[in-house]
């Protein structure tokens, strides 16, 4: 009889998903500890607003950077170290003692951390078949929304112990904790794990024939000038800067408005600012799911990841205006709330394209598209903070929500999923250095057999 298939993969995705979880409790922590920033140091809107966004113009330009070291290094010895790093940036920043140094500690962690989702999205193209990677990368970012919805009620209870600074010696903690088990369980390719079986292994390699799924970590050249001269490429680093313009109202200022615009106490915001954050686990893996449920049913790629993508653009653009404009606080937050759902279902066709069109350099190619959509996430709350310190908390909404129907039209018009950006020649590369280990022939005859 046939051995039952093994599945260590999903153990895998649980490891990387707590990555995902645990980033995004620090991103929200500041945003959690404003009122006590603002009392401290008196920083007034605007100031607010730059402190927000120095970790995401950080984060931006060392996206490339960092998915570049998740190819040429791998995921087990690049998410180890940045994990390592954002610890003790975490750390430090319970030394701040204004805008400089809150500022300059911010950019410091952007820097360390750009690396990590780019490097998880190579770290799951190597362990997921084609047909698996909208849920895996719809259940990861569900993880880290998990992650910014618990930091509020977290935050809040630490902070009224603790102090704020006490927030940041507790994710400093986590932080570690993880990088060491990470680099305890997690290896770079399935075949390095003896409890994967092989027909593990013939589902991870086999269903999407996809040879840079069965590849391991080489230390190739990017060819940039095809990266920068592709139109598709263009297409998804414009779409997801509209995505991650949205986002980061949520990440970043929502806390602040509930209680300054809409008027709830810091002990309510406490937990009315995580239900969109909740909504958004929910949108996440909903998203991720569609776009392979769609695939499946389908075999239609550019129609499975399109859709999902521009429904979730259209339906968060068409609730975050009326809660911008509603008088009443409770149905402003119900239309966020909806409106985060909507969004996040963006997530799993976003990771899932790069990863598609990507091959051996599906690192660097998702780290070009975070990298563009994170300065939409650094723009944000800088003119969030202007505008909301000249009185005007509805403008932000209405210009996030112009820039969701721009992202649905790059989509509907521009994306394809199904247009390699390196062609056939750079896979022709990988699979010629892949079998010519002696190791690989063997393991892919075992597959073939």
């Amino acid at each position: 009889m046939p051995k039952e298939q093994s599945h260590v993969r999903w153990a895998m995705l649980f490891l990387i998903s707590l990555l995902y979880l645990i980033t995004y409790l620090d991103r929200v922590t500041i945003s959690n500890a404003a009122p006590f920033l603002v009392h401290e140091f008196g920083f007034s809107p605007a100031r607010l607003g730059v402190v927000f966004s120095a970790f995401v113009w950080a984060y931006a330009l060392f996206q490339v950077p960092g998915g570049w070291l998740g190819d040429h290094f791998g995921p087990r010895k690049t998410l180890t170290v940045i994990m390592g790093y954002r610890a003790l940036i975490a750390l430090l920043t319970t030394t701040a003692t204004g805008l400089f140094s809150l500022w300059s500690i911010r950019f410091a962690l952007g820097i360390g951390e750009a690396g990590a989702f780019p490097t998880a999205t190579r770290a799951m193209q190597m362990w997921f078949p084609k047909e698996e990677r909208g849920i895996v990368q719809g259940v990861s970012h569900s993880a880290s929304r998990l992650g910014a919805a618990v930091g509020p009620p977290l935050a809040v209870t630490t902070i009224i112990h603790y102090g704020w600074r006490g927030l940041f010696i507790l994710v400093g903690i986590v932080s570690i904790a993880w990088a060491l088990l990470f680099v305890s369980f997690y290896r770079d390719t399935p075949e390095e794990i003896g409890a994967v079986t092989q027909e593990e292994l013939r589902h991870i390699h086999g269903i999407a024939r996809d040879v840079t799924s069965v590849t391991k970590v080489h230390r190739l050249s990017v060819p940039w000038k095809l990266l920068f001269k592709s139109s598709n490429m263009w297409a998804i680093m414009f779409a997801y800067f509209s995505y991650l313009y949205c986002l980061w109202i949520f990440l970043s200022w929502l806390p602040l408005y509930l209680v300054s615009y809409r008027g709830f106490s810091f002990l309510k915001t406490g937990f009315l600012a995580s239900l969109p954050l909740l909504a958004g686990v929910v949108g996440d893996t909903l998203g991720g799911w569609l776009t392979d449920f769609a695939l499946i049913k389908t075999s239609n790629l550019k129609f499975a990841r399109r859709t999902v993508a521009i429904v979730g653009m259209i339906g968060c653009a068409s609730f975050i205006v009326p809660a911008a404009f509603t008088r009443s606080p409770i149905g402003a937050l119900a239309c966020l709330t909806i409106a985060m759902l909507f969004l996040e279902m963006i997530i799993g066709p976003s990771w899932a394209v790069p990863m598609d069109i990507g091959g051996e350099y599906s690192g660097t190619v998702s780290g070009m598209m975070n990298m563009w959509g994170q300065f939409g996430g650094a723009l944000s709350p800088t003119v969030f903070g202007i505008l909301a310190g000249r009185g005007f908390w509805i403008a932000p909404f209405v210009i996030a929500a112009s820039f969701l129907i721009i992202g649905a039209v790059i989509w509907a018009f521009w994306i394809d999923p199904d247009k390699p950006i390196f062609g056939s020649g750079a896979i022709a590369l990988a699979e010629q250095h892949e079998y010519s280990q002696p190791a690989t022939q063997t393991r892919a005859s075992a597959l073939q057999s």
